[in-house]
């Protein structure tokens, strides 16, 4: 009984929200959107984030002496595979074959106004109609996910912050720059 009315209620909630919601339909249950219709066209999504670290973790990141390997080299395959695997974890994302994935990492010493950290960017693109911007977010968090887990050992307080969608390119909904 009680589930029922909560149905009711997060249904009622999502038929008064923005319509621009594509990801229910107007009972307001999920669904994966339609793009049988769509045009393949290039799609773009460039995602960012940092995992922030005492000074120590980073230049161990850098001398490559980590005791579990190249902590970049790994995290760049990780992300990379991440991207490939979107639709597998994020229930309502559609498979996609893409056609680049471009992970690039720049690490970054302390000062007065940082932690030492490691930026992490990641460039996602398809021919394809949808766009690839969740591929991006997703390559992003697991690379640095996999900073954290071969470094918690020596480090167990670094914090992955700022992760977000830096740009995404293609589709009816044209460009999108972060401000």
């Amino acid at each position: 009984m009680m589930l029922v009315q909560y149905e009711r209620c997060v249904n009622l909630r999502i038929n008064t929200m923005n319509s621009s919601l594509t990801h229910f339909d107007t009972r307001g249950q999920a669904h994966m959107v339609d793009i049988a219709t769509k045009p393949a066209t290039h799609r773009v999504g460039i995602a960012a984030g940092s995992i922030e670290m005492q000074p120590a973790t980073l230049a161990i990141i850098e001398s490559g002496n980590s005791k579990k390997g190249d902590v970049l080299g790994i995290a760049r395959v990780a992300a990379i595979m991440a991207a490939k695997k979107t639709s597998e974890l994020i229930p309502l994302c559609h498979p996609l074959a893409l056609t680049r994935i471009a992970i690039e990492f720049e690490t970054r010493a302390a000062d007065t106004k940082r932690a030492s950290s490691v930026f992490c960017r990641a460039t996602v693109e398809t021919i394809g109609p949808t766009g690839v911007e969740m591929e991006a977010l997703t390559a992003v968090q697991i690379a640095l996910l996999t900073i954290y887990d071969m470094c918690k050992a020596i480090d167990r307080a670094m914090v992955i912050t700022d992760v977000k969608l830096l740009e995404k390119h293609g589709g009816k909904s044209g460009d999108f720059v972060a401000g």
